[in-house]
């Protein structure tokens, strides 16, 4: 059973200002929950490609949008080539050789039934091997970083992606154990963890292992490398007033969105005390919001993991 509660579903949805007759990509399908939203809105002319890599969420998407028929196409593949996809789909118009859509829209993060889903390995409350591959057919597994990669490169996943500040702690934690024998499941590391952090940190702050466990994941399925790549190919990919509509989890995908975002506003260069631009700096993208949306009360009272949840909107000029 996949069972997801989707994140700020209706304010990402109307944040893409959706045509009837238009075209549109969810590059995370995940449980589907924005892609139903986004198919309902659309006219027989319409359609919606959907993107995820997770067989799991693709068969089940397949079924609960069954109903749309043929306006709503399924493919398996990182969203870092959504532009390749985008080339390879005969419907979808080019210009100059790019592809042309009218709304993109990224849900970041890891699915709940990936984490509720025990051998999945992504959960630090479950005891499972070691895997956290988004992808099943990926090679690259949490067991091989904490088994095989050197004490500095572990301690440089856990601080840069999981802001763990007792990193080179845990790491050396990890690597005397491994010395005696491979840590082979989600429940040793968890353990190995906790030895690694001083007790009166391990007091606050949620379950000790949640950083550690976010920096693997990130590190397994290279998400941070692969979002830069997929956000500044939806922003080529983007028709004129298309938008693109980015929920992001963490600060470190907030981050990124945040900069590419304002690496494509116009970048006026004349001298501040001219009444007017004079200098035709024209940007590729404006802001729909200065701040980031978050949820309300009530949605976090419903689901309690979109707590961390911001959704940048931008438009293509």
């Amino acid at each position: 059973m996949f069972h997801h509660i989707t994140v700020l579903k209706e304010e990402a949805t109307e944040g893409l200002h959706i045509k009837k007759d238009g075209l549109y990509v969810d590059c995370t399908l995940g449980g589907a929950g924005h892609s139903a939203l986004i198919a309902s809105k659309l006219s027989g002319e319409g359609r919606l490609i959907c993107l995820d890599q997770d067989d799991w969420a693709l068969n089940n998407a397949k079924e609960r949008l069954s109903v749309y028929g043929d306006k709503v196409v399924t493919v398996k593949t990182n969203f870092r080539d959504l532009e390749q996809v985008l080339k390879g789909l005969p419907f979808v118009p080019q210009k100059d050789g790019v592809p042309q859509v009218d709304g993109i829209l990224f849900d970041l993060g890891v699915s709940s039934p990936q984490f509720d889903e025990g051998e999945r390995g992504f959960s630090y409350n479950h005891d499972a091997p070691l895997d956290m591959r988004m992808d099943q057919s990926a090679q690259l597994t949490a067991a091989d970083i904490v088994n095989t990669w050197s004490e500095r490169e572990i301690a440089k996943v856990l601080f840069q992606y999981g802001e763990e500040k007792f990193s080179r702690r845990i790491a050396r934690k990890i690597v005397e154990r491994r010395e005696e024998r491979p840590v082979e499941s989600t429940g040793e590391l968890a353990e190995l963890i906790k030895e690694g952090i001083p007790a009166a940190a391990r007091r606050t702050g949620g379950h000790p292992a949640k950083r550690s466990f976010q920096g693997l994941r990130i590190a397994v399925n290279d998400e941070l490398g692969a979002f830069e790549e997929g956000l500044h190919a939806a922003v080529r990919c983007l028709a004129p007033e298309g938008r693109v509509s980015v929920i992001t989890f963490h600060s470190l995908e907030d981050r990124i969105c945040k900069q590419i975002f304002s690496s494509y506003l116009s970048r006026c260069t004349c001298p501040p005390d001219l009444p007017y631009c004079v200098c035709g700096a024209k940007g590729t993208l404006k802001l729909m919001n200065r701040k980031p949306i978050v949820p309300g009360e009530e949605e976090l009272e419903l689901n309690s993991r979109a707590r961390s949840a911001k959704l940048r909107i931008a438009e293509k000029l």
